[in-house]
């Protein structure tokens, strides 16, 4: 491979910076982490968004969280003949080999990939509609939630509404995974819906018994 290059300068002076500091204060830590392997203690299933920082909105160390990063936080369904086998792989991962005690799918407010799943079924993005379309494939997983949308509501409204159905449709698609639902169903392992604007310092959680999300 003759195009890579290597690291910007100021990702090499981030990195040295961490080594004289937070790596070298806590080596013991982190060779532990290395020899003993991870163990942590959840799966976050979040957007690729940068502005999405899990391990910062929860305070979490290294080893704690095993994340998963993909466009709109989405889960497809149990396809095993079929495509998208990133995040089932990763789900399979967790949930079998690392016996996560808690599934956590993290929304987010301003989210790019739901804004286009919502342009391209409202008809606004012939682009996406393309079979061409890496996103707008992945995006069909969604359209189940954008059928569940008030054509009244304004558009803010729909698109924040979107986002939480994104949550949910991956929630309902997890239990499609029968490893998912035999850990649930054994009360091994409990799914979680969240979501969080990162302008406003929310977080919300979903509440069956309110059927809605709810601020924690």
């Amino acid at each position: 491979m003759d195009k890579a290059r290597p690291l910007p300068a100021y990702l090499i002076q981030r990195f040295h910076g961490w080594r004289a500091t937070a790596w070298q204060e806590n080596k013991a830590w982190y060779r532990r982490l290395a020899s003993d392997g991870q163990h942590p203690r959840a799966m976050v299933i979040s957007c690729c968004d940068s502005r999405v920082h899990v391990t910062s909105i929860f305070g979490a160390d290294e080893g704690e969280f095993f994340i998963h990063r993909n466009i709109a936080n989405l889960v497809p369904p149990y396809t095993p003949d079929g495509e998208n086998h990133g995040t089932s792989a990763a789900v399979e991962y967790a949930v079998t080999v690392l016996k996560v005690a808690h599934l956590v799918v993290l929304g987010h407010a301003n989210c790019g990939g739901v804004k286009g799943c919502h342009d391209m079924c409202s008809g606004h993005a012939p682009a996406l509609e393309e079979k061409t379309s890496f996103i707008g494939r992945w995006m069909d997983i969604l359209r189940p939630g954008y059928e569940k949308l008030d054509p009244a509501a304004a558009e803010t409204e729909r698109l924040t509404a979107l986002e939480k159905e994104a949550v949910l449709v991956s929630l309902e698609n997890l239990m499609t995974f029968p490893f998912v639902r035999a850990a649930v169903e054994a009360e091994e392992m409990t799914l979680h819906g969240l979501w969080t604007s990162t302008g406003e310092g929310a977080l919300e959680h979903y509440d069956p018994a309110q059927h809605g999300f709810v601020p924690v």
